[in-house]
């Protein structure tokens, strides 16, 4: 009888993260409760409160914490249970080994690619804690072969180390029409965006955009960009973000609701009349299912992962380009066959990804590793 695998999940990163990274653990942990034939799973955290605030000292005082969680205490626990595989979501997983193996997942390479984003402090910690630990884990999962890619032109590693397995949309609550009727009520028609404040998001071409689709006539469409500033102060976008809807005098035609808890997120999708993702980089793109979820219309930029998830279910435009994204927006709103076209499409898309397939293919993994 083949041995039973045992598998600890670090879940400590439930206590702060609030975007895509978030969803990836929350659904993967929902998954791994529910057991596997030939599995078992432990789940680790942490019984003290995590600082997220923005406070410099305090925010060095749990860099401190958290270097502790991942070296000391989380190879304790890993040993104590008798691990086989610790799997961490967050790229960090411990140096030390102590007769498991370790799997980290790097969405993306924004350390690497904006290292101008993060403190010295953080930048130190990933560049040696977590360079370090990553080249001695077992492998390394990413959600896309472009994060794959970009991953490995900086890691010095074999390219069959690092495993690219895909991600799925947040598994949300589907919503009755009268459940949304005060969210159509209070907003009409708006075009969409789900996202964290940063610059990468690209969000000023969007609102150009959207300045030149209410000349154009398009008089009874709104944006909606929900999120919040980015608790990360050198790539938070929020204040060029404020004076471009000033710029544009669209203060009453832009909604800002801050962050969309899972609840309300459904009722967002369902009214939109399209989504726009004008991201200059994104390890994944998670919007993109979740609209697809939806049957809402997607228009993505032309880079990074963003055409490998959405396929031929997109529209594509050039992120630097404002006219070309203009138009593509008119397309869909003009155009009802291309719409209903695209959302079969994205239909269709969304077939391919789940995160029971998620969960299964990191279970195959970890047993061929362990």
């Amino acid at each position: 009888m083949a041995k039973t695998i045992v598998v600890g999940l670090d879940i400590r990163d439930l206590r702060i993260a609030k975007t895509g990274a978030r969803t990836y653990l929350e659904e993967i942990y929902k998954e791994f409760q529910k057991g596997r034939p030939g599995f078992r799973f432990h789940f680790f955290d942490t019984s003290i409160p995590v600082y997220t605030g923005r406070n410099k000292f305090f925010k060095l005082i749990e860099q401190a914490r958290f270097i502790f969680w991942k070296q000391i205490v989380l190879p304790a626990k890993a040993a104590a249970y008798g691990c086989d595989i610790l799997f961490c979501t967050d790229y960090f997983v411990p140096v030390m080994t102590l007769n498991y193996k370790t799997v980290p997942v790097f969405h993306d390479a924004f350390f690497w690619e904006y290292p101008e984003h993060y403190n010295k402090y953080w930048l130190m910690t990933f560049n040696f804690l977590g360079v370090w630990a990553a080249k001695r884990a077992a492998v390394i999962t990413t959600p896309t072969e472009y994060a794959k890619t970009t991953v490995l032109s900086y890691l010095q590693i074999p390219a069959d180390k690092v495993i690219p397995i895909p991600e799925a949309p947040k598994t949300l609550m589907r919503l009755s029409g009268n459940a949304t009727q005060s969210l159509t009520l209070k907003t009409g028609k708006y075009l969409l965006h789900i996202g964290v404040f940063e610059k990468r998001k690209n969000l000023i071409v969007l609102l150009e955009a959207f300045s030149m689709l209410r000349t154009a006539g398009y008089l009874d469409f709104s944006l909606v960009l929900a999120g919040q500033f980015s608790p990360k102060s050198d790539m938070d976008g929020s204040a060029e973000i404020i004076n471009a809807i000033n710029h544009y005098q669209l203060q009453d035609y832009v909604l800002m609701p801050g962050y969309i808890h899972d609840r309300d997120l459904a009722a967002y999708y369902l009214n939109a009349e399209l989504y726009v993702f004008p991201s200059v980089n994104e390890g994944f793109g998670l919007p993109v299912l979740e609209a697809f979820q939806h049957d809402l219309p997607v228009i993505v930029a032309n880079n990074t992962s963003l055409p490998e998830v959405g396929g031929d279910a997109v529209l594509q435009f050039d992120p630097y380009d404002v006219t070309d994204l203009l138009n593509k927006m008119k397309m869909i709103i003009d155009n009802a066959a291309l719409r209903s076209e695209m959302i079969q499409k994205g239909r269709k898309r969304l077939e391919d990804f789940s995160w029971e397939k998620t969960a299964n293919e990191l279970l195959n993994l970890f047993k061929k590793v362990k």
